[in-house]
C-alpha cells in the first residue's frame, strides 16, 4: 500500500508541477498549459486551414458589422488585450466557433437564421467567451489531468484501471458542457455591456432545437458535448432577466436593421461551388461532372469533395493534384503519401489523358523499442487512384478501402472515375444559389397565410418558419418584414 501511494503521489506531484494562473473571467486559480503566446500562434496557425476549408465569404456589409461588434465587444472583454480577429465562412450549416488567440468565426448559415442584433450578439458574446475563459487550454490541461488520475487509479488498483479511463472521457464530456454553459453566461454578460437584449440570445437557442429536431440528430444529453439547446434557452432567459434585473436600462433588438443587411444571403448549398443532383456530381466553375454511386453519402468543401457507403468502409475522393504533369503528380502522390505501388498504366478519361495507379499505404517507421505492428490484409490502406489532366488542372480521384475489401470495391471506384467528363450542360452552368429575400407581409395574417400569399411553397413551411423564428399560427401584421427563399 505504502509503494501505490508513493506511485499516486508522484503523479500528484507531476501535476501540481505545471504552473498556476489566475482566470481572467472567474478569478479563480487553476492549472494551465497554455501561454498567451501559445494561444496566438494557435490562432495564426489555424485559420489558414480554417479559410481553405470552408472559405469566406464576401460580403463587406456584413464583415464591416461583425468587425464593428466584434471590436466593441472585446473592448468591454476580461482579456482586451488579445488581437481580435472576426469572419464569415462560406459554409450552410448553421454553426460559430472560436480558435485561441482571439479568432472567431461565423457561418453565412447562422447568419441567415438570426433575426435580429440581439441575437447575433449573445453568440458574439458566447464564442468570445470560449476564448476569454481559456477554454481550449483548459480543456488540454483538463484532458491531461484526467489520464493522469486514470493512469493513477490503473497502478493503484489494476482491476479498476479501464473503468477509470472510460470515466475520464465521461468527464471530459462534462467539462465540455461546462464551457458551453459558462460562455452562455458570459455571452449575456457581454452582449448586455454593449448594450443588446440577451433574452433574444435565448429565444436563439429555441431556433438550434427546432433546426436540430428537424434534422433528427439528437443525442442524449448526458453523452453530448453540448447541453441541450431547450434547456440553455431555459437557462440563459432566465441569466439575461436576472442581469436586467441588477442593470435595469433600454436594451437593443434591432431586427428591422438586421434584416436588411443580411438581405440577399445565399442560402443552404452554393452551386458555384460543387453540387448533387440526380447521382451526379456537377461543378459549374471549374466545368466537370461525375456520377456518385446511389446511396452514398457525400461532402463537399472548396478543398476537396468526398463520398462513402453507408457502412464506411470504402470513400472516394477528388481533389487537386501537385504537379504540372500527370508523371510529376503521380511522383508527388506516391512521395507524400509513402506507397507501393502495385500497378499503374496510362489511359483516357472523357477525352483527356490519365494515369491510373494502383498502391498500397506503407506503415510507418516505428519508433526505437516499439514492437512492429504486423501489416495484414485488414489493416493496410489500399488505394485505387486516377490522376486527370483537364482543362488546365490535374485532378486526383481516389478510391480507397482495406486490401481485404478492395477488389470488392473496385468496381465502383472504377465506375465514378470513368464516368469523369466535361460539365456541358448550361442549366448547370448557370445553376443560381438560393437566396434569404426579405420582403414586406403584402397582409394580416397567420405566418402560413402570408407565406402563400408570397409564393412560398407549402412544403417548405418549417424550413421558412425556422428561418423567420415563426410558427405556422403566429400572427403577422401587412408591412412587416419577413424572409423568403428565391433563386
Amino acid at each position: 500500500m505504502n509503494t501505490i501511494l508513493i506511485r499516486v503521489l508522484i503523479l500528484g506531484f507531476l501535476a501540481g508541477g505545471i504552473a498556476c494562473s489566475r482566470n481572467p473571467v472567474t478569478g479563480k486559480r487553476q492549472v494551465i498549459l497554455m501561454s498567451k503566446e501559445q494561444e496566438i500562434a494557435i490562432g495564426q496557425q489555424s485559420h489558414p486551414s480554417v479559410v481553405a476549408t470552408m472559405g469566406l465569404y464576401e460580403n463587406k456589409q456584413m464583415q464591416d458589422f461583425i468587425n464593428e461588434k466584434g471590436k466593441a465587444m472585446a473592448a468591454i472583454s476580461h482579456r482586451p488585450d488579445l488581437p481580435y480577429q472576426f469572419y464569415i465562412v462560406d459554409s450552410p450549416v448553421v454553426n460559430a466557433f472560436a480558435v485561441p488567440g482571439g479568432y472567431v468565426y461565423f457561418t453565412r448559415g447562422i447568419m441567415a437564421h438570426f433575426n435580429n442584433e440581439a441575437e447575433f450578439a449573445g453568440v458574439l458574446g458566447h464564442e468570445i467567451g470560449h476564448i476569454t475563459a481559456q477554454h481550449s487550454a483548459r480543456q488540454q490541461t483538463s484532458e491531461l489531468l484526467g489520464t493522469l488520475g486514470a493512469i493513477a487509479v490503473a497502478v493503484a488498483v489494476p482491476q479498476l484501471g479501464e473503468s477509470a479511463m472510460q470515466g475520464a472521457q465521461v468527464l471530459g464530456l462534462k467539462y465540455s458542457r461546462d464551457h458551453e454553459s459558462e460562455s452562455d453566461k458570459i455571452g449575456v454578460e457581454y452582449s448586455s455591456k454593449i448594450g443588446y437584449d440577451a433574452v433574444q440570445m435565448a429565444d436563439f437557442f429555441g431556433t438550434i432545437k427546432r433546426i436540430q429536431d428537424n434534422s433528427g440528430q439528437t443525442i442524449p444529453t448526458f453523452l453530448s458535448t453540448h447541453p441541450d439547446p431547450g434547456n440553455r434557452q431555459t437557462r440563459v432567459q432566465n441569466l439575461a432577466k436576472e442581469y436586467q434585473t441588477a442593470n435595469p436600462k433600454q436594451y437593443a433588438v434591432e431586427r428591422d436593421r438586421y434584416l436588411r443587411l443580411i438581405d440577399g444571403i445565399v442560402f443552404g448549398e452554393d452551386p458555384k461551388q460543387g453540387f448533387v443532383e440526380n447521382d451526379m456530381f456537377y461543378h459549374p466553375v471549374l466545368k466537370f461532372q461525375f456520377p456518385v454511386p446511389k446511396g452514398w453519402k457525400h461532402q463537399n468543401s472548396p478543398e476537396q469533395f468526398q463520398m462513402g457507403p453507408a457502412d464506411g468502409k470504402a470513400a472516394m475522393i477528388l481533389m487537386l493534384a501537385k504537379g504540372n504533369s500527370l508523371d510529376e503528380a503521380a511522383q508527388t502522390m506516391v512521395k507524400e503519401l509513402n506507397l507501393k505501388v502495385l500497378e499503374n498504366g496510362k489511359t483516357t478519361i472523357g477525352g483527356n489523358p490519365a494515369l491510373v495507379i494502383i498502391s498500397q499505404q506503407q506503415p510507418q517507421q516505428q519508433q526505437q523499442g516499439q514492437p512492429q505492428q504486423q501489416q495484414t490484409a485488414a489493416n493496410t490502406l489500399q488505394l485505387a487512384t486516377w490522376l486527370i489532366q483537364y482543362n488546365g488542372a490535374i485532378y486526383a480521384l481516389h478510391g480507397l478501402s482495406s486490401a481485404a475489401d478492395f477488389n470488392g470495391r473496385l468496381n465502383s471506384f472504377k465506375g465514378v472515375a470513368e464516368g469523369f467528363r466535361a460539365l456541358t450542360d448550361q442549366e448547370k452552368l448557370n445553376r443560381q444559389p438560393e437566396r434569404v429575400q426579405v420582403e414586406q407581409a403584402p397582409r394580416d395574417g397567420t405566418f402560413r397565410d402570408v407565406m402563400a400569399a408570397l409564393n412560398m411553397p407549402s412544403g417548405r413551411l418549417e424550413e421558412l418558419g425556422t428561418l423567420n423564428s415563426m410558427k405556422a399560427d403566429d400572427r403577422v401584421t401587412r408591412g412587416m418584414l419577413i424572409k423568403v427563399i428565391r433563386r
